[in-house]
């Protein structure tokens, strides 16, 4: 593959990236003329110890001295613009070649699962867990997207005229791309964050999941009318019903993201269903399919909703079908039998939206309905949630004063009205971000009960706790059992098919406990959970709040759930993506069903070869521990430094993620002036280190770790247990993309700054000891060595924005030097931004 990766990738950007040239815009010839000049400037001043402004100034001297500042600074952002650009072509060309550099037919996909049950006899036991088990993408409104919708439309027409090798239309797709913005002007809306997802909905997951399940059942010789698990494959949806750290997400918004969803999925039957009615023209057929043919225009165009639940749709098909048997040899029977299958899997929800809330906005809510009532909080938790359980009715939505409550209170009488319209399945949990007790649970069952649940037996809605830190992930198995225990909520639970979704953040968890540490506690979390779970006769659903990068959860997530073992509930797997890992690893047909295959094969694969890789032997996990819990202390120790929390504030540029305008969130939790770690959002946190090349929650204290038990002459048993341990192989394995994407020598001049030097310095060092010591326990010359491709496209993503990276910092250098801010270097710091993550594309 690696070879492959060079013909088809590398050498191909080097002969379109030449097109860029022969643009007819202004200055283009000279910027892109000037730009391999820069960055033949930036590699040997960097390797020769220059620092950014040095190396920006001396390029000035040489190739622009007679220019004016303005003139000068003027070019740097042309650069910036052009930059941005190439990293579109080298997408273009990555995803073109996507077939070419991935073996779809390999490891991971389904024909290769299936040949291997069929050659260990497994295939009954492989059909058995088919019929309980799903996998469920939860696409999320997290702003880490760059690209703004037109560019990537774009993207998507240059990858198919790559394809073909059509230079004509490469140049004229480039044209437009050079006269196109990246940049928009200003936050979008919700709802437009919504409409911008459905796209991927619509273009990309309907055709996917339906060819994925239709081959699969067909491969197994399973009758697809007879198949009763459609939610084999789901898609979750998170943007109009997220309210955590986001007040522009109203109950309103809910209704019309809801409406929308509906719209769509409808929209997409409608076409199925005008390509099926050429072929079913028979006799008491055609008429049948014209009706639902209509019903369903009536519906998108007449505003006429003549189904009102995807079961009538589902018996009108069923109609046809039973005439087709009975009266033309089930001609054609196959088509509608796709058809029935795909309306079955998407219903007339397309996704299931969740709505997820902080667990503090909740305290705060119930605060006022006491206040509203006259009771006084009790002082204990238990008699707190006495309280909380013993409470009749909720107050009018009238009488409460706080609008942010008033506003909660609205989003839970919404819930009922999307579940009418779209059915039950439409919007069925309710996420507690920041969940620390069994209190907060209970606060959010209640306020469903009496709500969503008003007049009815049970309460059509699953409570969903996510824990975070790493106390709350220690915390969460005594939590869940004092809940099973509890009767009001085991009934609940019993009403719900004695079934518990609980989601764990991987983010947030290394946000607080640093690499290694958090990926760990998940694991044990998540093994202490099944424990208590199964001892209660409850069956675990875990739901994985992932991000792109590996310091967010991301990398080689395929590993990771086939790596779990038998201690870890495996019934589904669910996790959520988002921005550039949407759209890179699910953005188009190939892609995405590569991906969502290597998914479902993980989950399946732990299932059926539980081997001795998959289960940890106890002294495997004390050695995993230990290596933890020294990870941990030297996290901690460096984020407790007092350089910390003012690095990011000062230095970085965190403050300017809340400029970018890709998505509708603040920057930060909490309201107020001052930086709060704990009010800090993973993505803004991580993708600040990720600018700076130093990628700091990815690796942090790895390499301490390893090196603590090196002093103790225990390498050897740290070696052995990368060898032996998928899970920790993994683990290490994304650390190791992490370190590759580093690039200290960009903030070296850090180290003589007054305020920062030994801070940065720190980090340094532990980068350093961490790339050693990855190598000696992998005994690779390299880090990724065993992975080219990957190494090859992150080294060419970071030669081409290395000139952007160089720019940034310089920006940042020369404000740190002069102690002033200056609106021009803001400007090169904001602009220079969107190519260095873009490039990365899953840097935050």
């Amino acid at each position: 593959m690696h070879k492959t990766y060079d013909t088809e990738v590398a050498k191909r950007f080097t002969i379109y990236n030449s097109l860029f040239l022969d643009l007819p815009f202004d200055d283009i010839y000279r910027t892109g003329t000037l730009l391999p000049i820069l960055g033949t400037a930036c590699q040997k001043g960097f390797q020769s110890g220059l620092t950014p402004k040095q190396i920006i100034e001396g390029f000035f001297e040489e190739m622009m001295s007679n220019n004016t500042e303005t003139e000068q600074t003027n070019l740097l952002f042309k650069m910036i613009q052009y930059v941005e650009r190439q990293v579109v072509l080298f997408d273009s060309i990555e995803d073109a070649a996507f077939e070419k550099i991935n073996d779809l037919s390999g490891k991971g996909s389904i024909k290769a699962l299936i040949a291997r049950a069929d050659n260990d006899h497994k295939r009954e036991a492989l059909i058995e867990k088919l019929k309980n088990f799903s996998v469920r993408l939860t696409l999320t409104a997290h702003p880490t997207q760059f690209y703004p919708g037109s560019v990537l439309g774009i993207i998507t027409d240059l990858e198919n005229a790559i394809r073909s090798d059509d230079i004509g239309k490469i140049n004229l797709l480039l044209k437009q791309l050079g006269k196109t913005g990246f940049i928009n002007r200003e936050k979008p809306t919700p709802y437009e964050e919504a409409i911008s997802l459905i796209w991927y909905l619509e273009n990309v997951f309907y055709q996917s999941i339906s060819d994925i399940t239709i081959r699969l059942l067909s491969t197994l010789d399973i009758p697809l009318h007879t198949w009763e698990n459609p939610g084999l494959l789901k898609i979750g949806f998170w943007p109009g019903g997220d309210r955590d750290g986001n007040p522009f997400v109203t109950h309103d918004t809910t209704v019309k993201v809801a409406e929308r969803l509906q719209k769509w999925i409808l929209r997409c039957y409608y076409r199925d269903l005008r390509k099926l009615k050429r072929r079913l023209t028979f006799k008491n057929v055609e008429d049948k399919v014209l009706h639902i043919e209509r019903s369903i225009y009536k519906t998108l165009f007449e505003d006429e909703a003549v189904y009102t639940s995807i079961e009538q749709l589902l018996d009108d098909l069923l109609k046809v079908r039973e005439t087709l048997i009975q009266d033309h040899n089930g001609m054609f029977i196959d088509l509608l039998d796709q058809f029935i299958l795909k309306v079955k899997i998407f219903g007339l929800h397309f996704a299931y939206m969740d709505v997820r809330q902080d667990s503090r906005k909740h305290d705060s809510l119930w605060g006022e309905i006491f206040e509203l009532k006259g009771i006084d909080w009790a002082e204990t938790e238990d008699d707190q949630i006495e309280q909380i359980l013993a409470i009749k009715d909720l107050p009018a939505v009238e009488e409460v004063q706080d609008d942010f409550h008033k506003e909660m209170l609205q989003t839970f009488g919404v819930i009922g009205q999307v579940q009418k319209s779209n059915g039950e399945e439409a919007l069925h949990r309710y996420i507690i971000s920041n969940c620390q007790s069994r209190k907060h649970l209970l606060e959010v069952y209640k306020l469903a009960k009496l709500t969503v649940g008003e007049g009815k037996k049970n309460l059509p809605l699953d409570i969903v706790p996510l824990f975070e830190t790493i106390d709350d992930l220690a915390e969460a198995p005594e939590i869940m059992t004092s809940l099973y225990h509890l009767p009001e909520y085991r009934a609940h639970l019993a009403s719900r098919g004695n079934k518990q979704t609980i989601m764990l953040g991987f983010s947030d968890g290394t946000k607080d406990g640093g690499y290694l540490q958090a990926n760990w506690s998940i694991l044990r979390a998540k093994e202490e959970l099944t424990r208590v779970s199964r001892e209660n006769g409850i069956e675990i659903a875990f739901f994985d709040g992932r991000g792109g990068p590996p310091a967010r959860g991301g990398g080689n997530m395929h590993n990771f759930y086939a790596s779990l073992g038998e201690k870890v509930e495996n019934s589904e797997i669910q996790v959520t993506i988002q921005g550039q890992t949407i759209s890179a690893n699910y953005g188009k047909q190939a892609s995405c069903t590569y991906n969502f295959e290597q998914l479902l094969s993980a989950g399946l694969e732990n299932h059926l070869y539980s081997d001795s890789e998959n289960n940890l032997s106890e002294s495997q996990r004390a050695l995993i521990q230990e290596l933890a819990d020294k990870a941990y202390e030297s996290y901690k120790d460096f984020k407790n430094h007092d350089k910390f929390v003012p690095y990011l504030e000062h230095v970085t540029p965190l403050k300017y993620f809340g400029m970018t305008n890709i998505g509708s969130r603040p920057l930060k939790r909490g309201k107020g002036g001052g930086l709060k770690f704990e009010d800090l959002r993973a993505i803004p946190f991580v993708g600040s280190w990720a600018q700076m090349k130093q990628n700091i929650p990815g690796f942090y204290g790895v390499g301490t770790a390893i090196e603590k038990l090196e002093e103790e002459g225990r390498i050897d048993e740290v070696k052995e247990l990368y060898q032996n341990s998928l899970f920790f192989r993994t683990l290490l394995g994304n650390s190791m993309q992490s370190l590759n994407k580093c690039f200290y020598p960009a903030t070296a001049y850090l180290k003589d700054n007054k305020n920062y030097g030994e801070f940065w310095q720190i980090m340094f060092d532990e980068y350093n000891k961490s790339i050693l010591k990855l190598k000696e326990v992998s005994e690779m010359e390299e880090l990724m060595g065993d992975n080219q491709v990957s190494k090859k496209s992150i080294a060419i993503r970071e030669k081409i924005v290395l000139p952007l990276i160089t720019i940034q910092q310089y920006a940042i250098q020369s404000m740190l030097e002069s102690g002033k801010s200056s609106e021009l270097f803001q400007k090169l710091i904001l602009r220079s931004m969107f190519g260095i993550i873009n490039a990365a594309r899953n840097a935050a």
